[in-house]
């Protein structure tokens, strides 16, 4: 339970202008924060600015930012409210692990933050002048239409650079997806669809990548089906596609009629309920001739763990390889966020043509494998790449047991950044017997050997 002064603090908000944060031989201490569980910060290096979002060491939502050209950096705790059937307030986080946090700017540079959300009322803030924190405001809803019940907030870009948002509306077994549009010259937002994009017709939920730009001038999207909480029933891996996101249509062209139900979806592979099929596992890339690939785990004939690779033909069906050769099971099942113990990146062309994807299991060990584009069989399997965060950075330095370290990369203007904490690990969405000290949260700027390679991906230890 949150305290009467905290739940004070927590439900009016307040705002502190932070001084020049403490230099530190080993980076810059930006705070000290939530350590009991992991749960996704948000980290913006864009426009000449710096943005986190972060849940402080009272759990508290926090928002932080600072010009590039400056050391000052402005701290805002976001004002909450009271959630129905909740023993914390909307800007205070509990034990969920999926109550990630996400930003953007929008074409004027005002901030937009979301999160803090599983199957909840939308949380959602926006600054009214740009880059500036100081005006942040609750507004709590977006088109105020199917925002009770929201999960899984993620902010993204068209082609065209208008603002997007995705949720799902409803539970896991029971949901549907929806798109919004942001229109900065009214500063609202309107559906994007009509309709929600995968609509779960009550039985299932759709469980979606979010949607990737392609070379082919296309989005895409891959996702599972899930009958009920227990991740164990995910089913279908299925796709679509689209121009505009608007306009969605099967990898050879056959439109789609919104909602994308169960029954008319693409099917990429038809594993059924207990076959292997993971949310936490699947991934779309490209090959050198731009064409669309899918990646995902599931379990083989004996019942075994195994990495799957698979291609959209001419005909319409979907060609599915298995790479790898594990002798081990990852035997999942139940519900809150389970610890993952494998993990796939996205297969990318490398320069003689050849693909190569990345692995990391907890029973077989990591490496990439460099795969024929043609047979999409395995011809050498590579060691790790080495990591553009050094070593000891990613290494545990509080003494509390079962920490790890959890750590973004963002790229910007020839700089290279790391944010750094540590937490216990996934307890499937329940209190830990004993809580560590909040660890403390660390921004490094690391030298850049890059290019800008390093994007936005987070750098976080894998199994």
């Amino acid at each position: 339970m949150v305290s009467l002064r905290l739940w004070f603090i927590l439900v009016t908000g307040w705002f502190v202008p932070l001084a020049h944060a403490r230099p530190d031989p080993e980076g810059t201490v930006l705070d000290r924060v939530w350590a009991g569980h992991p749960v996704a910060f948000a980290f913006l290096a864009e426009r000449g600015h710096l943005f986190l979002a972060y849940y402080d060491a009272d759990r508290r939502m926090t928002l932080a930012g600072r010009p590039l050209t400056s050391e000052t950096w402005t701290r805002v705790h976001p004002e909450g409210r009271p959630v129905p059937g909740r023993d914390h307030p909307s800007n205070a986080v509990g034990w969920d692990s999926h109550n990630s946090l996400h930003l953007a700017l929008d074409r004027d540079g005002c901030l937009h933050l979301s999160g803090n959300l599983h199957a909840d009322p939308l949380t959602y803030y926006r600054t009214r002048l740009p880059f500036d924190l100081s005006t942040l405001e609750r507004i709590d809803r977006m088109t105020g239409d199917r925002e009770s019940r929201t999960t899984y907030p993620f902010f993204f870009k068209n082609a065209t650079g208008d603002l997007l948002f995705r949720y799902r509306d409803g539970g896991s077994g029971n949901g549907r997806d929806y798109y919004n549009r942001y229109h900065p010259d009214t500063r609202s937002w309107s559906r994007l669809l009509e309709t929600p994009l995968h609509e779960g017709e009550g039985e299932r939920s759709a469980y979606a990548t979010p949607p990737v730009a392609g070379p082919d001038g296309f989005f895409h999207v891959l996702w599972v089906w899930r009958d009920t909480p227990d991740a164990a029933t995910n089913h279908t891996l299925s796709y679509a596609r689209s121009r505009d996101l608007i306009h969605w249509e099967t990898s050879g062209g056959k439109p789609l009629t919104l909602p994308i139900t169960y029954a008319t979806s693409e099917v990429v592979d038809a594993a059924g309920p207990g076959g292997g099929l993971i949310n936490m596992c699947r991934e779309l890339g490209f090959d050198a001739e731009g064409r669309v690939l899918a990646v995902y785990h599931r379990y083989d004939e004996a019942g075994r763990s195994q990495a799957y690779l698979a291609r959209p033909t001419d005909s319409g069906r979907w060609e599915i390889h298995v790479l790898s050769h594990w002798t081990f099971r990852w035997a999942f099942s139940g519900g809150g966020a389970i610890p993952s113990e494998v993990s796939l990146g996205r297969p990318s062309a490398i320069p003689d043509g050849s693909l190569i994807l990345p692995y990391a299991t907890v029973s077989a060990g990591s490496g990439r494998w460099v795969i024929d584009s043609k047979t999409l069989q395995i011809v050498r399997t590579l060691p790790p790449a080495p990591s553009p965060v050094p070593t000891s950075l990613l290494a545990v330095r509080g003494d509390f047991p079962g920490l790890s370290v959890q750590s973004l990369v963002r790229h910007t203007t020839g700089r290279t950044w790391l944010l750094r904490w540590e937490t216990l690990g996934r307890n499937r969405d329940r209190p830990h017997p004993v809580i560590p000290p909040p660890s403390e949260l660390r921004l490094y700027e690391l030298p850049d050997e890059s290019g800008g390679a390093i994007g936005s991906e987070d750098a976080s230890s894998k199994p």
